[in-house]
């Protein structure tokens, strides 16, 4: 089942007196949570309108309306942040990691499955994917389009070729 919210990232301190908050982001660059008008915290049920957001270093600083003083902005660290699905665009051929993890990896020619897509590792060139095997072992390939060959998030398969020496036990 599609998750109509996505955490993005928490608040983990506050910024001044004026009620602004620190966002330690969970997206792939801080500037990409500043492009939302509205973040949702406790689980979805409580909505908040953005009033301004800048990036600091690695932390987004924002502003909430009718957030206004230090002690209201303290009230809210530790809060997961999140947004509404509908509100991203995302270019063609990129996935959200929510989305990947679970996923059953498969070797593109043979069908052979080969596990479940359980962990993104963001590495500073490529993302690295790991596969928990039906055994327990757990693989991990680069995500490079020479790899991956077909991701389909609907049916759940993500196919993959393993080149030569991916693999421990591979020929």
């Amino acid at each position: 089942m599609e998750k109509k919210l996505i955490e993005c990232g928490k608040i983990v301190s506050t910024q001044g007196i004026r009620g602004e908050v620190r966002i330690l982001p969970w997206c792939d660059s801080p500037e990409f949570l500043t492009s939302f008008k509205t973040l949702y915290a406790k689980g979805g049920t409580l909505k908040l309108d953005v009033e301004s957001m800048r990036v600091n270093k690695n932390v987004v600083v924002a502003k909430f309306k009718d957030i206004n003083t230090v002690e209201e902005a303290q009230s809210m660290r530790n809060f997961v942040l999140y947004i509404e699905r509908k509100s991203l665009k995302l270019p063609k051929g990129t996935y959200l990691v929510c989305d990947l993890i679970g996923l059953d990896v498969v070797d593109f020619e043979s069908k052979k499955v080969y596990g479940k897509l359980c962990d993104v590792t963001k590495t500073g060139a490529r993302d690295v994917y790991h596969i928990k095997t039906p055994e327990g072992k757990e693989l991990l390939f680069p995500a490079i389009p020479e790899v991956i060959k077909k991701t389909d998030i609907d049916s759940g398969v993500m196919e993959i070729t393993a080149l030569k020496g991916l693999f421990d036990d591979e020929d």
